[in-house]
This record gives C-alpha cells, sequence and structure tokens, in this order.
C-alpha cells in the first residue's frame, strides 16, 4: 500500500488493521505467506511424521527410566533391616489409631466426620467443586405455593411452659451436683424473652423501668438481683422487679411464691392505670402489652408454685381464670399446665375435655398433647392387656385405638418412649424447648413419667408397641405417616439446649461415616502387620522385598 493511503488508514476512526510503517508490512506478507505453506497438505504430512518420531522417542525411553528406579528402589528394600519395618508398621498403625479416634469423638460430638467435613468445605471449592453444585435455596422462588411454604418443617424453639425457677431448682441443683443445668444458648434466649415481654418504648419516662431495662440484660445473675432492689428503691411498686427477685433469689418455692404475690399486686395495679390511658397514643397500647405480658406471667407462675406446694385445685382454678381471662395469648401454652395438674389430681374427664380442644388439625401439637391422649386410650385397655393374649385371639378395637395413638405419640416425637421406659437417665428440662426433639422429650418424661406409673400396665403397652411405629415410617427425614417428615435439624439445636454432660438422643440414628471404617480398618491393618513383623521378621522382609 502506499504510505499516503496507510497514514490515512492509521489515523482512522476505526483503528485500521494495516501496519504503522514499511518495514512492518514486509514482515506481516512474509509471515502471511509462511502460513498459507504450512497449511499445505505436504507441511501437514510432515508436522505429523515429527509428532509421530517424538511419540516414539518417549516410548521407547520412559520404559527405560522406570526400568532404572525399580532397580533402585530394589536396591534400597535390600538393604532395609526387619527392625525398620517393625518401626514403620507401628508407626502407621499409631497414627491411624489416632486420626480413628478423634474421628469416632468429633462424630459422637458433632453427628459428622472431620475428614468428610474438611474435604467439602474445604477442599471441593480448591478443585471447582463448589461451581458444579447447586446453590442452596436461600429464600423461596416467586412461583412457589403459600401451602407449600408452610409445609416446610422449622426448628422453631419455643418457651418450656413447665419451666423451673432459676433460684428454687435450677441453682440448687447446681449446688448439690456442681454442674451446671442451663446452657449459656438457653439462657441468653431467656434474656431475650424477658426483654421482649417486661420491656418497651415508654420505660426511659420511669427510672424503676430504665434500671429493669439494663437488669434484664446482664449477664451476671448478681448484677441482676442488685439491680431489681434498686428499682425497688425507686418504685416500691416495680413488679418486674419482684419477678427477676422470685425467678432468681428465692432459694424456696414459699420465697418465690412471696415474691410473685407481691409482683400480683403491682402488676393489678399498673394494668388498671393502663387499661383506661391505652388508646390515647401508640406509646400507650405498648405499655398495656408489656403490662399485660408481666400480668400473664405473674398469675401463671403463681400457679405453678400451688401446684409445687401441692394446692393442685388451687392451681388448677387459677389456670382455668387466666385462660379465660386472656383467651388470645393460647401461644403461651398456659393449657398444658393445666393438663400436668389435672392429671395430678386424675381428673381425666377434664382431662379429655382439654383434649378435645387443643388436640385439634389446625393447631399445632405438642409431646404433652399427644402423648397425653395416647395415655387416656392405653388406660382403657393397659390394665387387662397381654401380648400373648393379643398375639392369639388378636387385638381389639380399643385396643386398636389405644396402639395408633401411641403410633401417633411416637412419630411426633420418637425421644420420648426411653425416658419414660426409663432406657435414658433424665436431666432437668431446659428452659426452652425444640418441638418434636430430645429437649421436648426431656420436658414431658421428666413431668409425666409419674402419670404413665400410676396407670398400671400403660408402660407395659407402650414398651410393646412403640418400635412399631418405625416399621410404618422407615424414612421418617423423606415422608412421614401422621405428621410433617421428621425435620434434620433437630439434634443440633437440642445439642445447643441440653447440658454437655446429657447424650442427646438422634433419631434417625445416623450410620457410621465412611472414614471412621477406613481409619479403623488402617489401624487394624496396620497393627496386624506390626505383630507380624515382630514374630517373623525374616519372614515379613522376604515378603516386603518380594
Amino acid at each position: 500500500a502506499p504510505p499516503a493511503v496507510m497514514a490515512e488508514g492509521s489515523g482512522s476512526a476505526g483503528g485500521g488493521r494495516g501496519p504503522p510503517c514499511p518495514g512492518a508490512a514486509s514482515a506481516f506478507r512474509r509471515w502471511e505467506q509462511l502460513r498459507r505453506r504450512a497449511a499445505t497438505p505436504w507441511a501437514r504430512g510432515l508436522l505429523a511424521v515429527a509428532a509421530g518420531l517424538g511419540l516414539l522417542y518417549a516410548v521407547l525411553r520412559v520404559p527405560v527410566r522406570l526400568r532404572d528406579g525399580l532397580a533402585a528402589v530394589t536396591v534400597f528394600l535390600s538393604t532395609l533391616t526387619p527392625k525398620f519395618y517393625f518401626a514403620l508398621t507401628v508407626t502407621s498403625s499409631f497414627i491411624s489409631g489416632l486420626i480413628f479416634v478423634f474421628e469416632w469423638w468429633h462424630f459422637r460430638k458433632y453427628g459428622t466426620s472431620f475428614i468428610e467435613q474438611v474435604s467439602v468445605s474445604h477442599l471441593r471449592p480448591l478443585i471447582g467443586g463448589a461451581e458444579n453444585s447447586p446453590p442452596a435455596p436461600a429464600a423461596f422462588s416467586a412461583g412457589e405455593s403459600e401451602a407449600s411454604r408452610q409445609n416446610m418443617p422449622e426448628c422453631k424453639v419455643w418457651r418450656n411452659p413447665l419451666n423451673l425457677f432459676r433460684g428454687a431448682e435450677y441453682s440448687r441443683y447446681m449446688w448439690v451436683t456442681g454442674k451446671e443445668p442451663l446452657t449459656y444458648y438457653d439462657m441468653n434466649l431467656s434474656a431475650q424473652d424477658h426483654q421482649t415481654f417486661f420491656t418497651c418504648d415508654t420505660d426511659a419516662l420511669r427510672p424503676s423501668d430504665t434500671v429493669m431495662q439494663k437488669a434484664w440484660r446482664e449477664r451476671n445473675p448478681q448484677a441482676r438481683i442488685k439491680a431489681a432492689y434498686q428499682a425497688l428503691e425507686l418504685n416500691n411498686d416495680c413488679a418486674t422487679a419482684y419477678v427477676l427477685l422470685a425467678e432468681e433469689e428465692a432459694t424456696t418455692i414459699v420465697d418465690a411464691e412471696k415474691y410473685f404475690k407481691q409482683a400480683l399486686k403491682a402488676g393489678e395495679m399498673i394494668y388498671r392505670k393502663s387499661q383506661n390511658c391505652h388508646s390515647q397514643s401508640p406509646q400507650h397500647e405498648a405499655q398495656l402489652r408489656r403490662d399485660t405480658n408481666v400480668l400473664v406471667y405473674v398469675k401463671r407462675r403463681l400457679a405453678m408454685c400451688a401446684r409445687k406446694l401441692g394446692r393442685i385445685r388451687e392451681a388448677v382454678k387459677m389456670m382455668r381464670d387466666l385462660m379465660k381471662e386472656f383467651p388470645l395469648l393460647s401461644m403461651l401454652n398456659i393449657h398444658e399446665n393445666l393438663l400436668e395438674a389435672l392429671l395430678e389430681l386424675q381428673a381425666y374427664a377434664d382431662v379429655q375435655a382439654v383434649l378435645a380442644k387443643y388436640d385439634d388439625i389446625s393447631l399445632p401439637k405438642s409431646a404433652a398433647i399427644c402423648y397425653t391422649a395416647a395415655l387416656l386410650k392405653a388406660r382403657a385397655v393397659s390394665e387387662r392387656f397381654s401380648p400373648e393374649t393379643a398375639s392369639k385371639r388378636g387385638l381389639s378395637t380399643a385396643e386398636i385405638n389405644a396402639v395408633e395413638a401411641i403410633h401417633r405419640a411416637v412419630e411426633f416425637n420418637p425421644h420420648v418412649p426411653k425416658y419414660l421406659l426409663e432406657m435414658k437417665s433424665l436431666v432437668l428440662p431446659p428452659e426452652h424447648i425444640l418441638k418434636r426433639g430430645d429437649s421436648e422429650a426431656v420436658a414431658y418424661a421428666f413431668f409425666h413419667l409419674q402419670h404413665w406409673k400410676r396407670i398400671e400396665g400403660a408402660l407395659n403397652l407402650l414398651h410393646c408397641t412403640w418400635e412399631g411405629t418405625f416399621r410404618m415410617i422407615p424414612y421418617p427425614l423423606e415422608k412421614g405417616h401422621l405428621f410433617y417428615p421428621y425435620p434434620s435439624c433437630t439434634e443440633t439445636a437440642d445439642r445447643e439446649l441440653l447440658p454437655t454432660f446429657h447424650e442427646v438422643s438422634v433419631y434417625p440414628q445416623k450410620e457410621l461415616p465412611f472414614f471412621i471404617h477406613f481409619t479403623a480398618g488402617l489401624c487394624s491393618f496396620s497393627a496386624m502387620l506390626a505383630l507380624l513383623t515382630h514374630q517373623f521378621p525374616e519372614l515379613m522382609v522376604i515378603f516386603a522385598k518380594a
């Protein structure tokens, strides 16, 4: 191209593809000629011959190197003594044994294999496995139906309706045994509950409530108690201060009841004032909700004090009155307190009436409801029930109903029977429970085991029939029978709620991971080789050289 044309092309808006000078243009033309010649058939043939010669050289040369390497290894092995082989096998057995013990401990404590967890979490992203795996769904898709959202099993933690008193029961257990019955996670949830129930936005207007708002956030029990006394100095009618002292300072149920009676007197007075002015502003409505929560909490704990002190009829009356006065607070599960008290009175007709109201398909279930319904049906047939007689003549209609009720209860919470049959030891129930989990089973059995023992033959019927539930739902994590599939997250939450000295019940039982089997086999094989090397050194050396 002429120089003028080249200059014009290089200055165009498109940038131009021509070389910027005549020297570069000539080099570019030579490169194009070589490329065209290389594209001819004879040039391709020469390249193929060269590649074939290189491959032939590699094929002939590599075996020579491998043969030399194997000869060097053979010479090295021939110089080794039996002591080396013995030390090698012992070391291998020791290391694999340590890995096996650690894997077993990690599986027992966390329910997973450490090697598998590390490989999935750290190694798979390095080799690109995380890119191929589908992302976890962080939210529901736009087209997913509302019904499927409701059917998703959730591991929601609930307040234990029968939770014990910290000062009068949990602390006394710790003084006697030296073991902490409550976990930090459980106590932290309780602190959040107290801040939700007993505080509101208008607390800053009252000095005593401001002090109590800080007290509920304190981690140290002594600091909370000291703050409660400071609040009482500012206002002798501070109901929440009496609640805190009743829960944490009182060392007996009698002392706790005295504090709660003072809290009831102050709480009723504040509640009446809030009722008169709740419609003035949103802040007053929030204050009324807080005062309602305080009053309901105090009345419920007073009823529980009466139950623990043996005044059961009084406790039943207080619970019934509370449920009538505040019918919208059914989420507090006061009916479970009522069920337990009625069972203690052996008022089974009243228990059936409560179940008829709350054992409804539209209401959330609990172990207390399902197992109490099973207990009432078992009571009708348990006294005359015999496995041998039933196998000969078959089950009657009442016995079939009782067995189906037991299967229903076991499907809802499969951990309970082992505690009722005393196959597992009980601990103090936590302040929060996970429905269908081990924590709920501990809480139910702690209070209801005596009611099952009182009915003759009930535990025998349970013992004979409860394992049949698992034949109806062989894959509980995939499909349920009467309830939704069993949630797979219960073990993790229960380990956070229950103390470390309690062995958490796991359902369904997990199979041992592959790496535990592998390390156990490697340890056994290495130990066997070490033993044979120690007993027959010359023979093992010959075997190793061969």
